[in-house]
């Protein structure tokens, strides 16, 4: 039963710290201090696709499932797991780090020209 919360809970963050990748420099236009934990973010982000680091969180989702007797995670991760082929087909991987990417950009500008 623990294992099994533990994956849980690390699922649950994992797709929190997905939604504040996104939405995270909107978040700093109102509390501008979160702009650098919005930047650490965003830069996980980045190397996370760039060179294919593997997240912590999907080690101890993978962990907490394999310890409570589920299947892992498969070897491609979590993204491959609950976001691709599922909120949207695989083909359009590249188009929806395009759409993460000009978000995040654009909350940046937008924090910018509001802080002047």
């Amino acid at each position: 039963m623990i294992y099994r919360l533990v994956a849980e809970l690390a699922m649950v963050t994992h797709f929190a710290f997905l939604a504040y990748m996104v939405v995270g420099g909107f978040l700093a236009w109102r509390w501008r201090r979160t702009i650098w934990m919005h930047l650490a973010v965003a830069g996980w982000g980045l190397l996370s696709v760039v060179t294919g680091v593997e997240c912590p969180l999907t080690l101890v989702e993978d962990w907490g499932r394999r310890n409570a007797g589920l299947a892992g995670l498969p070897a491609s991760g979590f993204i491959d797991h609950y976001i691709e082929g599922v909120i949207y087909p695989e083909e359009y991987t590249n188009l929806a780090r395009l759409l993460v990417a000009v978000a995040v950009l654009f909350s940046y500008v937008g924090y910018v020209l509001r802080r002047q």
